[in-house]
């Protein structure tokens, strides 16, 4: 009896000891490290949202993460299908669908409208992709699509694009009118791009991933001559109103934007 009390007692022992080690091999499995819930709190921190600083200076969120608030679609009364949020982002899910299509297509804009700006977002586009971020966008009737009256900062992926396409027509470019260098740094498909557009009394910079990439003057003696050679010569509106909505454009493909921010100048 004696000897058979000192072997369970052992047995006893043996297995306290191992029920720390047990469970700390499960804790170190179950539990999240450090590092990686710390990668994953950076990966949203600060999307969608002004920093002290931003507010002190100004700045506008046109885009709260979570609601299409303060936007429209062209010419439209609802949003419908087309637009929604998805994961932090404005999405326009363009598959099988594109500008004025069976009154699902169409650009959302701004309900409120701005002359003198400084707009930055970040944009990512689809494979094969085009879209574009407009400005001084006015709806009436007579014109069908935002780009009737707003000049463009071209959103494309440019080595993706089905068809050849002119300096002008790519990333960066204020469409059809001022080319984006050809060494512009641009991320990949799938990659998010940072944009910012100003327009100051008529002084327009086009700025993409940090880097200014287009500088001119509306309206000046090389801007008419550009004008004169583009597509906007038959399109009456285009740029006669210096103030108006911010417009993303629906272009028949899928493309996401974030953090969208504004500052009236």
């Amino acid at each position: 009896m004696h000897r058979k009390n000192n072997l369970r007692f052992t047995v006893v022992i043996g297995l306290a000891a191992l029920l720390p080690l047990a469970c700390e091999k499960k804790s170190t499995q179950d539990v999240p490290s450090a590092d990686s819930t710390a990668a994953s709190t950076e990966e949203t921190t600060g999307l969608n949202a002004l920093t002290e600083q931003e507010k002190s200076e100004g700045w506008e969120l046109l885009f709260d993460g979570n609601t299409l608030n303060g936007w429209k679609r062209y010419n439209q009364d609802s949003i419908g299908p087309l637009w929604t949020v998805e994961n932090g982002t404005i999405k326009c899910d363009g598959t099988g669908l594109t500008e004025g299509t069976a009154n699902n297509g169409g650009s959302l804009i701004t309900i409120k409208q701005y002359d003198n700006f400084d707009l930055t977002l970040e944009w990512k586009v689809s494979p094969g992709g085009n879209s574009g971020i407009h400005y001084h966008v006015v709806e009436k009737p007579e014109y069908k699509h935002e780009f009737d009256t707003g000049p463009e900062y071209q959103i494309m992926d440019d080595k993706g694009w089905k068809d050849p396409l002119k300096p002008e027509q790519l990333a960066g470019s204020n469409y059809d009118m001022h080319a984006a260098p050809v060494d512009k740094k641009i991320n990949p498909v799938g990659e998010w791009n940072s944009a910012r557009i100003v327009y100051n009394k008529g002084h327009v910079e086009h700025w993409l991933n940090g880097e200014k990439v287009v500088e001119f003057e509306d309206g000046d003696a090389d801007f008419m001559e550009r004008y004169k050679k583009s597509k906007w010569v038959e399109y009456p509106g285009w740029n006669k109103f210096k103030k108006g909505s911010i417009a993303l454009q629906d272009h028949g493909a899928p493309v996401y934007f974030r953090n969208v921010k504004i500052k009236a100048l």
